[in-house]
């Protein structure tokens, strides 16, 4: 059995051959999102012509899919034309294989649970910051969607209401407090040299910036005060590369769990495990599932 997994981003297109082992032939495009969604499946379809012999192909996705049908139910302006896509059909229709299509998120979810940090754990929350914050609800080894496939969009939580004035979706959210995009925001306020995470955390001896580090991991926490509250999930998993500062992930671990109550102390806060490909893993094991049906 041969798979192949692609995962497509805002910047860039992965692929891989999962030969129900390891994944090999490892490829990288760019996506040209600008360039508006009929491109971009373009795109894909010449990467995947670059693969022979496989039987069902799996797609992980920016956007929210519709995972009846394999449709873009919705992407935002980064991809232009992208919102309606039927992914699932036109490349079936090519390759006339299976085909499963999924967000991005979700699939990295799914990776995590097959394969990385959520094995043993058919219940826990995924969560990735970067750009945005990106989330995932996995209950009983299975996504939950929602009614519109939106299910997970925690970026949304409103954490400082303070400064809504309703004119803005986002504004005082989740993703405009917490996410990478936020802290850069943050200390470019306090040196406009310090554009990227990398840069920041170097600086992190100075105590005007590490006052915007820690208030910035305030502002994470919140967020997963307020999911554990609600879910009561036994595991939380934290991805993006940021994740891989350990003083980030000590500080939520201890300030998490010093805000919760003791019935719910007892969620575990880890790392992703499988970064990069965790998208990819998780389209495999859609595609996997569509194999099966079909035996």
């Amino acid at each position: 059995m041969k798979i192949v997994a692609v995962d497509i981003g805002g910047t860039a297109i992965k692929a891989g051959l999962w030969d129900g082992t390891e994944l090999t032939d490892m490829k990288e495009w760019d996506t040209e999102a600008s360039q508006g969604g009929a491109h971009l499946m373009e795109r894909v379809m010449q990467l995947l012509h670059t693969y022979s012999g496989f039987d069902a192909i799996g797609i992980s996705t920016a956007g929210e899919v519709n995972t009846n049908n394999g449709t873009i139910f919705y992407a935002n302006s980064n991809i232009p034309g992208y919102t309606g896509m039927p992914v699932r059909d036109i490349i079936k229709n090519e390759f006339h294989v299976p085909v499963a299509v999924e967000n991005d998120v979700n699939s990295a979810a799914l990776g995590e649970l097959h394969s990385g940090a959520g094995v043993g754990y058919p219940d826990f929350l995924c969560l990735t910051y970067g750009t945005g914050v990106g989330g995932c609800i996995i209950i009983n080894g299975q996504v939950y969607s929602g009614a519109s496939f939106s299910a997970g969009s925690f970026g949304g939580i409103v954490i400082h209401p303070e400064v809504k004035n309703g004119t803005d979706t986002l504004e005082g959210c989740y993703e405009r407090c917490a996410s990478t995009t936020a802290l850069v925001k943050r200390a470019k306020a306090v040196d406009e040299t310090l554009d990227n995470g990398r840069k920041i955390f170097d600086a992190m001896e100075r105590p005007e910036i590490k006052a915007v580090i820690d208030d910035w991991i305030g502002d994470i926490c919140t967020g997963l005060v307020t999911l554990t509250s609600v879910f009561n999930p036994s595991r939380i998993i934290l991805g993006g590369g940021v994740m891989a500062q350990s003083y980030v992930l000590a500080q939520i671990k201890s300030r998490v769990k010093a805000q919760l109550s003791p019935g719910l102390s007892h969620v575990e806060i880890v790392p992703a495990k499988l970064g990069n490909t965790a998208g990819l893993m998780g389209a495999v094991s859609l595609a996997e599932k569509l194999l099966d049906k079909e035996k």
